[in-house]
């Protein structure tokens, strides 16, 4: 039997918990200069290696389409923080590159979401959060598994 709510009416459902702490997440973010930037671009800026990749190896690094991971790319090419060129064996794949500026912004993000975990970890003690964060690596890994029937 799968249950949305909890043993009591008012216990809120897991949608509710993870929104809190996307907000927590966006919080982190809402005082910097991301220039329009939003989070899903930010992630994707941090999915890019420093020898570059193609659009659709990111979008399957992201677990994403390659349409949408292009909608992605193009502001982030527009804005400067990606260069895209074609592959010098395929002219046909374009390779995503962080610029100096794109550099700066996934640094910046990988700080501000360390300040973030710090703050997590500091309410829930560092062995709880140790137990949480592993079980969210857990659950991130099985969710490419498919779905038990």
């Amino acid at each position: 039997m799968v249950s949305v709510k909890g043993e009591r009416d008012d216990e809120p459902h897991v949608a509710d918990l993870l929104g809190a702490l996307f907000a927590d997440v966006g919080a982190a973010f809402a005082g910097e200069e991301w220039r329009g930037l939003r989070l899903s671009h930010l992630r994707l800026l941090q999915a890019v290696p420093r020898d570059g990749t193609s659009v659709t190896d990111l979008a399957a690094r992201l677990g994403m389409t390659k349409q949408g991971c292009g909608q992605l790319v193009a502001p982030l090419v527009a804005s400067g923080h990606l260069t895209s060129e074609p592959h010098p064996d395929d002219a046909r794949v374009r390779v995503v590159r962080r610029t100096r500026l794109g550099d700066q912004r996934a640094r910046a993000v990988t700080r501000g979401l360390a300040r973030l975990e710090d703050r997590w970890r500091e309410r829930v003690g560092e062995r709880r959060y140790a137990t949480f964060r592993g079980v969210l690596v857990e659950l991130a890994a099985a969710s490419d598994e498919p779905a038990p029937e």
